[in-house]
C-alpha cells in the first residue's frame, strides 16, 4: 500500500472491484449526472481514473473507530489527484471545503482539489465547443 494512502479504507462495491482499477463512464453507476459528464471529459482526455476508490477516516469515537468520513468523487492515478465535484448543491461547499481541511491535516501527503460549480461549468464549456 502506497505510504501515502495509510488509513485510508478501499472502498469495494458495484463501482470498484481489485480488478476494476480503471473503468470508463459507461459502466459506472455515478451519484449524479455531473460526475458522470465529468467522467466523460476524463474518457475523452485518456485521462486514467478511478470512482471513489478511498474513504478517509476524519474523526473516531475513543475506541479509534471512525466516525466522520470522506469519499472523494475521482482518483486519477497518473497526477496522484482526488478530486471533489460540488456542483448540484452550493450549501455543501463550506462543508466540503471543511471534510477537505481535515484530509489535509490527517494525510498530509494526499493530492486533493475541489472542483467548483463554476470549474465545472468552465470545463464543460471547452468540452462541448
Amino acid at each position: 500500500m502506497n505510504v501515502k494512502m495509510m488509513g485510508a479504507i478501499d472502498n469495494i462495491n458495484k463501482n470498484n472491484t481489485p480488478v476494476s482499477n480503471v473503468i470508463n463512464a459507461e459502466e459506472i453507476v455515478f451519484a449524479n449526472e455531473s460526475e458522470k459528464e465529468f467522467a466523460k471529459i476524463l474518457d475523452f482526455y485518456r485521462i486514467k481514473w478511478q470512482y471513489e476508490p478511498k474513504t478517509f477516516p476524519l474523526e473516531f469515537d475513543e475506541q479509534g473507530s471512525p466516525l466522520l468520513s470522506f469519499t472523494p468523487d475521482f482518483y486519477l492515478p497518473d497526477l496522484d489527484l482526488f478530486i471533489e465535484l460540488t456542483t448540484l448543491n452550493q450549501n455543501l461547499v463550506t462543508k466540503k471545503n471543511k471534510k477537505i481541511k481535515k484530509i489535509r491535516e490527517l494525510y498530509p501527503g494526499i493530492n486533493i482539489k475541489l472542483f467548483y460549480k463554476k470549474d465545472y461549468d468552465s470545463l464543460l464549456f471547452k468540452f462541448m465547443k
